[in-house]
């Protein structure tokens, strides 16, 4: 057995991922941008035994906003923002003992580096499979997402669209609106300022604002990152980032001009895409969830592009108790509230409930 912390600089990172299925998301390149977007440390933890391999990257985040003085030196984990979390080779899927055992190993290892809890978002079609073979330390579903599937033919997959969304479709080509996959780096301020006026008219949470430096910080992903975007009068009214991997094509962020919402661009902009990436030979677009796992408005739209779903799960593990209820008991008192309301918020970890 063999037990690996990896920074983003050591070459077995992208070694071990040549090896696994995985996405954009777990890239060196990708979680060191968001790292850097979030003052955390990016790593990723490696344990091999044998023909198994468990691989999961992670940023090390201080506590030192929740408490100061002899703590301090306390952290937690989360992944980078996306779908990341765990990957295992198909060896250590079949293995019964080892996904349990690679994950105490783990655990043991971020304990030993003054981590208290760890959080992790599992991909949606990479982990499918997560909850059925961990036991010891189980998952938690916090919502489905959609994708299509594109093995099906494009009349198939035509034909699993809503019929709403089929007539929007048909409408905006009516319109003369059409969509295309353009190099990101040409259109890189359009598609900023779109989103960022997206972001203004549904009243985003800070979380999903983003600096230019990380939207050009995308560029370092090179071909595995594409901009679609829909142009009425060579207007470009709608867009969105995808990243391409392994056959998954991942709908990132996106957005629509105000003015241009009744037309609904974005309906055309999915269905083009679906079919740019089917010619590819990819074997999924997957364009996610609600807001926060919701299901919500968000959720609904998506769902109409397909009958596809997978359930997003979450890792929420404590991996010190007792440094774990010292911040909890911390918070409690600066928020003047009860240990036991932050526990009841459900989020996790609980000493960073608002």
């Amino acid at each position: 057995m063999k037990i690996t912390t990896l920074d983003i600089n050591n070459p077995l990172w992208n070694e071990t991922l040549s090896k696994l299925n995985h996405d954009v998301y777990h890239l060196p390149e990708y979680v060191k941008l968001d790292s850097q977007r979030t003052n955390t440390k990016p790593e990723a933890f490696l344990l091999e035994d044998g023909d198994n391999i468990f691989f999961a990257p992670y940023l090390l985040r201080s506590c030192s906003d929740i408490v100061t003085g002899e703590t301090s030196d306390l952290y937690d984990v989360i992944s980078p923002y996306g779908y990341s979390g765990i990957l295992m080779n198909e060896a250590a899927m079949s293995n019964p003992e080892f996904p349990d055992f690679a994950l105490i190993q783990f655990k043991q290892q971020l304990k030993q580096r003054g981590v208290c809890s760890a959080f992790l978002r599992l991909h949606p079609i990479l982990g499918e499979k997560f909850s059925q073979v961990f036991q010891t330390d189980p998952l938690t579903k916090s919502g489905q997402t959609v994708s299509i599937d594109l093995n099906l033919s494009e009349e198939q997959i035509w034909a699993k669209t809503r019929r709403g969304h089929q007539s929007t479709i048909n409408k905006c080509m009516r319109l003369g609106l059409s969509a295309k996959i353009v190099p990101y780096a040409d259109f890189i301020d359009e598609f900023i300022d779109i989103y960022e006026e997206t972001m203004n008219r549904v009243k985003a949470k800070d979380s999903y604002y983003f600096s230019r430096d990380y939207f050009k910080g995308l560029l370092n992903l090179g071909d595995q990152v594409h901009l679609g975007v829909v142009e009425s009068e060579s207007q470009i009214v709608c867009v969105c980032l995808f990243f391409e991997s392994c056959g998954i094509v991942q709908a990132h962020l996106g957005g629509t001009r105000t003015e241009f919402l009744k037309q609904s661009p974005f309906n055309l902009l999915l269905h083009h895409t679906r079919l740019w990436a089917k010619d590819r030979g990819n074997t999924y677009l997957h364009i996610g969830g609600g807001v926060g796992g919701n299901k919500d408005n968000l959720y609904t739209f998506k769902s109409g592009f397909s009958k596809q779903r997978h359930d997003f799960l979450t890792l929420r593990s404590v991996v010190n108790n007792a440094k774990y209820d010292d911040l909890l008991e911390f918070r409690a008192n600066s928020v003047n509230k009860s240990v036991e309301e932050l526990i009841q918020s459900e989020f996790f970890p609980a000493y960073r409930a608002s």
